[in-house]
């Protein structure tokens, strides 16, 4: 265990977020609490209390940090000169399920019920999950004018039929239910030629 005198204030928030993180990773959000994470990093209950003030609030910043990391990757998609519209489209796609399916603890935390229908959401949560998204709308705009996909529909509409595509694969995955990781690869590229075909159909 590090000792307690070994954390700077920012590192112990760091540090708390990322080992509830693994611990929501290996055994659930049920397993997380606290004082488990307290006892595990070496710090009191007391230090855990003065970055988080419940589990709830932990929560929040692990499925935040989750949102941080996915935004960075499709950042890096978006902005890869060396790539084509097409293909920055299909590696999205690609890059999206795998994100969710190689963490299904945090990706659930991310879109799940736990945070989201129970109202429960922080300002700081809620703020980088919508700054996601929109991301996602101005990249279906570029998508749209680039000719890669279809330009006459309404381009909020058509990024969320896009994610629900998205994350209906990923959850079909997560949960076992109709389809396998083994599947992934070809569910993503039918994925792919489908909004590509539906942009050809439509030309």
């Amino acid at each position: 265990m590090a000792s307690k005198a070994s954390y700077h204030h920012g590192d112990l928030r760091k540090s708390l977020i990322a080992t509830a993180t693994e611990m929501v990773a290996q055994a659930g959000v049920e397993s997380l609490s606290l004082r488990k994470l307290a006892e595990r990093i070496g710090v009191s209950r007391t230090a855990a209390y003065h970055h988080f003030t419940d589990k709830n609030a932990l929560l929040c910043a692990i499925a935040e940090q989750g949102f941080k990391q996915w935004h960075q990757q499709a950042s890096e998609i978006f902005t890869a000169n060396t790539l084509t519209p097409e293909a920055k489209f299909r590696q999205f796609v690609h890059a999206y399920i795998g994100f969710a399916t190689e963490n299904p603890s945090l990706y659930e935390l991310m879109f799940g019920g736990i945070i989201w229908k129970e109202k429960q959401s922080t300002e700081t949560l809620k703020s980088m999950a919508y700054a996601s998204f929109n991301y996602q709308v101005e990249m279906t705009k570029l998508w749209q004018q680039q000719g890669v996909i279809i330009n006459n529909e309404n381009s909020l509409r058509l990024a969320q039929v896009n994610w629900a595509t998205l994350h209906g694969i990923a959850r079909l995955v997560i949960d076992g239910i109709y389809a396998q990781s083994s599947q992934i690869d070809e569910m993503c590229e039918c994925a792919v030629k489908v909004f590509l075909a539906s942009n050809n159909n439509a030309t």
